[in-house]
């Protein structure tokens, strides 16, 4: 997308939030200025990030996550990578060990229930070694202008009914507990541009739709329907002043995951500033590995 398709946007989003909330049964708990300031990131995202390329010899339908990373200033503060050994584990290989723990006595497997696909909770078929996407911010959220993400391919033209991810946490509490990744209001995000206008969905806000448990991950899923934060009003876009809740609407352009929110960020229980998500959901497409070429 071009930069000067963004500004007025923004811009527009700008007059909106100096009008000053309205009231409304769904409005978003983030105060308006940490609002604009993600808006304001996510939107420089979009401009810097070259939209990517059909190419014709891509699968059919969502197939790829590819991981990148935000970082204008160079900080090495910000990494995203999928890599193996840390996914949700669906019938992974483990090594039982002898009645002296110095040796191998055997082999078994083990399934996280939150991708059991007994339980009717599987994973992406495709993944052959165990990969999660990694995210990291590391230092300030606010003051450091960086983030970490990956962008969403052959998504373009879609009609979205469903979004989410299995997220490694600890799964006997919920996506808001104080244990493992970091699950805030605002990362990791969901950032979506469509032809109506720019929506995003953070991790705890709003509230999954449906969240599975299992022991070291949990399954989350927003939609169907799919309700997201209505950013800034277009032409074909209603989008009420305080960011309320609404349905996502017309086809989409793009999308990413966004991760920006370092071990001092507002609006999750957690001081962690990373995590680790699997098995991408897209109107029910898994995507649970990529590239692993971490910078």
């Amino acid at each position: 997308m071009k930069k000067n398709l963004l500004i007025p946007l923004f811009v527009t989003l700008l007059v909106v939030a100096a009008a000053g909330p309205s009231s409304g049964p769904r409005q978003a708990s983030a105060d308006t200025t940490a609002l604009l300031n993600l808006v304001a990131v996510s939107l420089a995202m979009f401009d810097a990030i070259p939209e990517p390329l059909v190419n014709p010899l891509d699968p059919p339908g969502f197939f790829q996550v590819k991981p990148q990373e935000f970082d204008p200033g160079k900080t090495n503060l910000v990494q995203a990578a999928w890599l193996g050994g840390q996914g949700c584990p669906t019938n992974a290989t483990i090594a039982l060990p002898n009645a002296n723990f110095n040796g191998i006595s055997g082999y078994s497997t083990y399934t996280d229930p939150a991708c059991d696909p007994a339980l009717g909770r599987p994973g992406d078929p495709k993944d052959q070694h165990n990969e999660g996407l990694l995210l990291v911010k590391t230092g300030p959220t606010v003051t450091n202008f960086a983030s970490a993400g990956a962008e969403l391919h052959n998504v373009k033209g879609i009609t979205l009914s469903e979004l989410g991810y299995d997220i490694r946490k600890y799964g006997p509490g919920t996506h808001a507990g104080i244990f493992g990744s970091h699950c805030g209001a605002g990362a990791p995000r969901f950032n979506i541009l469509t032809t109506d206008g720019f929506f995003f969905l953070g991790c705890s806000s709003p509230p999954p739709d449906a969240e599975l448990l299992g022991d070291g991950w949990i399954r989350l899923r927003w939609g169907p329907p799919l309700y997201a934060y209505c950013v800034a009003p277009t032409p074909t876009l209603t989008c009420p002043i305080n960011f309320s809740l609404v349905l996502v609407t017309g086809t989409v352009k793009r999308i990413q995951i966004v991760f920006d929110e370092a071990q001092d960020a507002f609006g999750g229980p957690d001081v962690f500033g990373a995590a680790i998500l699997d098995n991408i959901d897209v109107n029910g497409a898994l995507v649970g590995h990529g590239a692993t070429d971490a910078s």
